[in-house]
């Protein structure tokens, strides 16, 4: 029978409907990989000329910069969301607010390799990758401008239109409606019982362990109770920690063990699929700093929003997290 679940922190209810098909093979989302770009990939190292300039990257000693050499390429987008030059210019158009689209929008490239990913390159490729992630939410923090940062990885066929292995930084100068939606949550969970409400889901989830993915001393990855999508995993340090660019060096480390551990068993239990992941941190400010726990989602795209979801607020979940943490386990067993 279906169940109605509450999302503890956003107050959104779920209906996991187990009935609709739950294993891997019940699924036929679009496979194959990304879209192949025309031409040569930007992305690979020796075609730096084909891309903005880079605002930082990893690389050998004595490479100049804009050339071969580096590991991780940081480079502004070249067809991005939001600017970083100008004024706000926010105005009132009768009842209607707007503002320019003043931001920072760009791109991690994660490998000089084209067919590298995530989940094939070694652990301290990925570490790489994460401390690109810190350093420059460090450097984009320094602007008072920017209210908030994501950190977003598009990636498979009609997800992403590059095959290389990227993903993108981007600053706001506002706060996005998810995340108030999520401050609102813990704000108040915090209020009513003076505890983070994602460390006491973290308790939870160690009391009964079958939505857990895969833990050890600093991180878990686990399947929400009120999962949005099938095989949706979270991963979130267990110490409370509020903004995610001030990780220690073990941190670092160990997320990008969790991050890998649970990219490699989404990609043998559902190979090829296309996913999004996207990390929230806390806004740009310290009084989020007691109540909101930085996170990930991890989003295999392997179910599509139809008119009731749209017109309800309502997900349909066909896979119990607790049937998909047990696969997702298993996977590298």
């Amino acid at each position: 029978m279906p169940q109605l679940r509450k999302d503890p922190v956003l107050k959104q209810w779920v209906i996991i409907s187990p009935e609709r098909g739950k294993r891997p093979h019940d699924f036929k989302p679009e496979r194959g990989g990304p879209v192949e770009e025309q031409g040569p990939c930007p992305f690979c190292e020796g075609n730096e000329h084909l891309t903005p300039n880079e605002t930082m990257a990893f690389r050998r000693n004595g490479t100049l910069a804009n050339q071969p050499g580096w590991w991780v390429r940081v480079i502004p987008d070249q067809h991005p969301i939001l600017t970083p030059t100008g004024d706000a210019g926010r105005e009132g158009i009768g009842m209607f607010d707007a503002m320019n689209s003043i931001g920072v929008h760009e791109v991690v490239i994660e490998t000089p390799s084209h067919h590298q990913t995530l989940q094939s390159a070694n652990l301290d490729q990925v570490r790489e990758v994460i401390w690109a992630y810190k350093q420059r939410l460090l450097e984009i923090k320094k602007n008072p401008r920017f209210k908030h940062f994501l950190v977003v990885k598009n990636s498979g066929r009609g997800v992403s239109s590059f095959a290389h292995s990227h993903s993108h930084i981007v600053a706001t100068p506002i706060i996005p409606k998810r995340i108030e939606e999520e401050i609102d949550g813990a704000r108040e969970y915090f209020h009513y019982h003076d505890r983070c409400i994602y460390c006491d889901i973290i308790r939870q989830e160690i009391q009964e362990p079958s939505r857990i993915v895969f833990q050890d001393n600093l991180f878990m990855v686990f399947c929400p109770f009120a999962s949005r999508f099938p095989f949706e995993m979270l991963i979130i340090p267990k110490v409370h920690q509020p903004f995610f660019e001030t990780l220690d060096n073990d941190h670092v480390q160990g997320f990008a063990q969790a991050l890998q551990a649970a990219l490699k068993r989404m990609d043998r239990l559902l190979p090829d699929i296309p996913y999004n992941f996207i990390l929230h941190t806390s806004p740009c400010s310290d009084s989020y700093r007691d109540f909101f726990h930085w996170h990930v989602e991890i989003i295999p795209k392997l179910t599509k929003v139809a008119g009731f979801e749209w017109g309800s607020g309502f997900y349909i979940n066909p896979t119990p997290p607790e049937d998909a943490a047990q696969m997702l386990r298993e996977a590298l067993s």
